[in-house]
């Protein structure tokens, strides 16, 4: 199975917006920073602007900003606006659902599946875009020079 990044892109535009408070960036620089395709960060933008998390603007001077000050945006708001499942979906049936040790197995495996979305989902509600950005100065980057 395939892993998506599309959480990771959008952390990472994210983070370039944050740096420049009201100042539009275009699909094309962002992609740029995050060494992917114009089409994937526009893609990505557009669940986070349904959600009220970033704003665009078409025309000359346009871009994507964000739509809230980095403080109020946790980083489950954002992988809540993406659709995506926390963890990676898993098929517990092993081909033989009528068998009642297969049933066992997969109802105490959907179990614990689920307690470790919750976790992760409550840690992800403490964690802000300012946060990430404080740590991201923190160890040099966001700096001019740098574009990942």
């Amino acid at each position: 199975m395939k892993r998506s990044n599309r959480f990771s892109v959008a952390l990472h535009v994210l983070m370039h917006l944050a740096e420049r408070p009201g100042e539009p960036a275009t699909s094309e620089h962002l992609a740029a920073c995050a060494r992917t395709n114009p089409v994937v960060v526009r893609r990505t933008l557009a669940g986070l602007r349904q959600a009220g998390l970033v704003a665009s603007a078409k025309g000359h001077g346009g871009g994507w900003t964000l739509a809230r000050p980095p403080a109020l945006v946790t980083l489950r708001d954002v992988h809540a606006a993406l659709g995506e499942r926390l963890l990676f979906a898993l098929d517990f049936s092993g081909g033989n659902p009528g068998c009642r040790v297969q049933r066992a197995v997969a109802g105490t495996l959907d179990d614990f599946l689920h307690d470790a979305e919750a976790l992760l989902a409550a840690r992800l509600s403490r964690i802000t875009l300012a946060d990430v950005a404080a740590q991201a100065r923190g160890q040099g980057h966001g700096t001019d020079t740098e574009e990942g």
